[in-house]
């Protein structure tokens, strides 16, 4: 135990000295994150050598990023941005699959590694995007609203292709998206009703101790996420449906404000581990073709979307910072790549390659953001807003 709390002391040391670094020199914090892992990690100075544990903190991170984000949501207003975010999501995943499934196969990859790729990268960054989301300002609110819709939908779709890549026939398919569905529908109905007439219940019996009801609050967002997870869904959509869940009552908003800061201190080793689980090695390997994929997505999926939105009715600059909020790909691009290596579906060199293009797009739109938009870590103070 003491090797652990000298590694975690060891990166919220260097952490902050980086975050600190990247305050002063106007850059992102996130970044100053990345490269603290990069530095420190098993590929750079081996200070920290091993991430298991450390990945498995980081969901914390992005568990309570999601309950956050469902907490700001009322079911109804979430329900009323649906359609818009329906005609965004499938018509720019499916445009995006479409255009990166044909360049990589122009590029010379095997025609079942360039699908499963072009998948990857469909879908948008959901913890980028809420982490830069300003949540409670009256600007975001329909902004954050649509924005939110759109990930959830693109995670379902995501939590799905991770399923298909690592189901072994298509009879199993057939079988298994009718079951997810049903599991969620009777997952969202079984929660709404605990929360009413459980939880809610027990939070007004001790509403006058505030660590107690912050306490409930946690058990209640883990509680879900580990639920969800059990069922086939995932923590992140279990802990959203949790927040959604609580966003009915009128302490929701409250308990969004205590808990942001312990939501940033885990994020914080989301963002190292994936600057330490950067091989800088394989770099050389595949660096053209990823910065060529990264060029692509950072340049069509902005317009895609902005597209789809301005034909659902949305003013041409809303939906143009809509697109750019939703710009970098998602980190269900790292664990699409992941678990298609396992199951023999895409090789080593194709993995990285997914992988070193979704944390170019990361990093590209981390500035995109910062510098143009409101959000929490902006670098000017009409910028920084939450």
């Amino acid at each position: 135990m003491d090797s652990y709390f000298q590694i975690i002391c060891v990166i919220v040391v260097s952490a902050s000295l980086l975050a600190w670094l990247a305050c002063r020199l106007r850059q992102p914090v996130l970044l100053g994150y990345f490269l603290c892992g990069v530095l420190i990690g098993p590929w750079g100075l081996g200070v920290v050598d091993q991430t298991e544990l450390l990945s498995h903190i980081s969901r914390i991170g992005v568990t309570l990023l999601l309950f956050l984000a469902g907490l700001v949501l009322h079911p109804k207003r979430l329900a009323s941005f649906f359609r818009v975010a329906m005609i965004a999501t499938f018509g720019g995943c499916f445009v995006m699959w479409l255009l990166l499934f044909g360049v990589l196969v122009l590029l010379g990859n095997p025609l079942s590694e360039s699908f499963i790729m072009g998948a990857a990268f469909m879908f948008s960054s959901t913890i980028l995007a809420i982490k830069l989301l300003p949540t409670t300002t009256l600007h975001q609110k329909r902004m954050g609203g649509i924005c939110i819709a759109i990930l959830i939908a693109q995670d379902i779709i995501a939590v799905i292709m991770i399923m298909i890549v690592g189901l072994d026939g298509e009879g199993s398919l057939w079988r298994f998206i009718p079951m997810l569905a049903g599991k969620a529908v009777l997952f969202v109905m079984l929660v709404m009703l605990v929360e009413q007439y459980a939880l809610r219940r027990m939070m007004k019996s001790v509403e006058m101790f505030n660590e107690v009801l912050l306490m409930l609050c946690l058990g209640w967002c883990l509680g879900i996420s580990v639920l969800a997870e059990h069922i086939g869904l995932s923590y992140e959509i279990g802990a959203f449906v949790a927040g959604v869940a609580m966003a009915r009552w009128k302490l929701s908003l409250i308990f969004s404000e205590q808990l942001k800061p312990l939501r940033d201190f885990f994020l914080m080793f989301f963002f190292f581990v994936l600057g330490a689980e950067f091989d800088v090695r394989l770099v050389k390997t595949v660096w053209i073709q990823a910065l060529f994929l990264a060029t692509l997505i950072v340049a069509i999926r902005p317009l895609c979307l902005s597209w789809f939105l301005r034909m659902s009715g949305e003013k041409p600059e809303f939906a143009k910072e809509i697109g750019a909020r939703l710009g970098p790909a998602s980190e269900f691009a790292l664990i699409i790549a992941v678990v298609a290596v396992e199951n023999g579906r895409l090789s080593d060199r194709t993995s990285h390659l997914t992988q070193f293009a979704t944390i170019i797009t990361m990093l590209i739109f981390s500035y995109i953001v910062v510098f143009r938009y409101p959000t929490p870590i902006g670098i000017t103070s009409d910028k920084k807003k939450d």
